[in-house]
């Protein structure tokens, strides 16, 4: 018997000819552990051997395949590998050329959504330190979903009952599928070059895995967390959790919740409103009454008509602040948005300027008046003199035998009249009684 001599390659390109030609190759399932993992950089084919406690095979997973995974694979993960065995003719080594790749035990969305979550933990994505904090009376809310979702009519029939006063901005944007997740960063983009916009909200209604995976994408998790409005993400059911729930900056159950969250209860508004405008008027009308009793106190046995005018005016001005503030107490907090704006907004502070402004009045009338005090006139070696009839402020007025009563700042003394002097001459005259 003659042998035939082949050489390395034509015995490779042979026996590779065998498995091409067997149909039970063409397409196997293996299950196994992956060991030797090895992404390539330039290329993106995956290269790793699968291995069970009895033996191994050599795997590659060229780019196209695997730029369709949903998770990384790793050294340890059990996975089935679907493909097909043939010959690597140059090295002569048979291997598993893999078309797809599935966790053994575990989803591939799930395993992809855990490597993901993991990957953002690490960078610091969903650290409590970089939550923004909700306004409390937002004037203008965004709103990210579907234009057709039942979400967006939940979230707007919130927001109108509990805050007719806000603003609603809607940013379209698929919200399933491939190209969800390139619509919603383009509408979170277009919010956030809008003036005014205070709190975003990111909604979905529920679904299937699937249908929410759009919401785990990486590009979308690392928008929201990067956008400098403060997002409330509302996507599924209580129970469902995304990415971009956990990067958001608070995280609500439902659309409708998250509606609620953003916006206050006009309803308790209102009663605060009323409650801080009856605590106003009280300190209002004490306030008033003290300043009142104290120009009562300051102008006390005073005898001083002009002043008596000006403080006259004053005290009806202030009479008529006193009536002017009965009267808005009396006015109520309307139920009405307009109503709202004009107390919370014009009223109180109108107020507030007017006491301003009549305590300084007050303040230097009193001011005023203390420089007239007679008193200080007195204690600077200064009397008054007195006849019967009054004040005696000329000599001219005064005839020998005149009892007069000279006012010092310690008493008084009497004195009698008993001669006139010469303006130009400094001798004085009288007897005391």
């Amino acid at each position: 018997m003659e042998l035939t001599t082949l050489t390395v390659s034509q015995l490779n390109a042979y026996v590779k000819t065998v498995f091409d030609r067997d149909t039970a190759f063409a397409s196997v399932l293996v299950t196994g552990e992956i060991s030797n993992f090895s992404p390539h950089y330039k290329s993106g084919h995956l290269y790793f051997s699968l291995k069970d406690p009895g033996g191994s095979i050599k795997a590659v997973m060229f780019a196209r395949e695997a730029s369709r995974l949903r998770f990384r694979p790793e050294n340890g993960m059990r996975v089935i590998a679907a493909g097909r065995v043939t010959v690597y003719e140059r090295d002569g080594v048979y291997q598993l050329y893999v078309r797809e790749l599935i966790p053994d035990g575990a989803g591939a969305l799930a395993v992809a959504f855990e490597q993901l979550k993991q990957k953002l933990a690490r960078e610091g994505l969903f650290d409590p330190a970089h939550k923004k904090k909700l306004p409390p009376f937002p004037h203008t809310v965004g709103v990210v979903t579907s234009t057709k979702a039942a979400a967006l009519q939940d979230i707007l029939n919130v927001l109108g009952r509990r805050f007719p006063l806000c603003r609603v901005l809607i940013a379209g944007a698929s919200v399933q599928g491939a190209n969800a997740p390139a619509q919603l960063i383009a509408a979170l983009s277009a919010l956030q070059r809008q003036p005014g916009v205070d709190v975003i909200i990111l909604a979905r209604g529920g679904g299937s895995a699937e249908d929410l995976w759009c919401f785990n994408d990486e590009a979308l998790a690392r928008a929201v967390y990067a956008c400098p409005i403060p997002v409330v993400s509302a996507v599924g059911h209580e129970t469902d959790t995304t990415l971009a729930d956990l990067v958001s900056d608070v995280r609500a159950p439902t659309p409708s919740a998250a509606a609620e969250l953003v916006s206050p209860d006009i309803d308790d508004l209102r009663y605060r409103a009323a409650a801080l405008s009856e605590r106003l008027h009280a300190a209002a009308v004490k306030a008033l009454a003290e300043k009142r009793q104290g120009l009562r106190l300051t102008t006390a046995g005073m005898d001083f008509s002009k002043k008596n005018a000006a403080l006259s005016a004053e005290r009806a001005r202030l009479d008529s602040l006193v009536s002017r503030l009965r009267a808005a107490r009396g006015i109520g907090v309307s139920r009405s948005a307009a109503a709202f704006h004009v107390l919370s907004s014009r009223l109180i502070p109108a107020a507030q300027r007017e006491l301003r402004v009549k305590r300084e009045a007050l303040s230097g009338a009193a001011a005023a008046l203390g420089a007239l005090d007679p008193d200080r006139v007195l204690r600077r070696g200064y009397a008054i003199v007195q006849k019967e009839s009054g004040v005696q402020e000329r000599a001219a007025g005064l005839s020998p035998g005149d009892a007069l009563t000279l006012r010092f700042a310690d008493g008084a003394v009497r004195v009698l009249v008993t001669g006139l002097c010469d303006t130009e001459h400094n001798a004085s005259s009288g007897q005391g009684e």
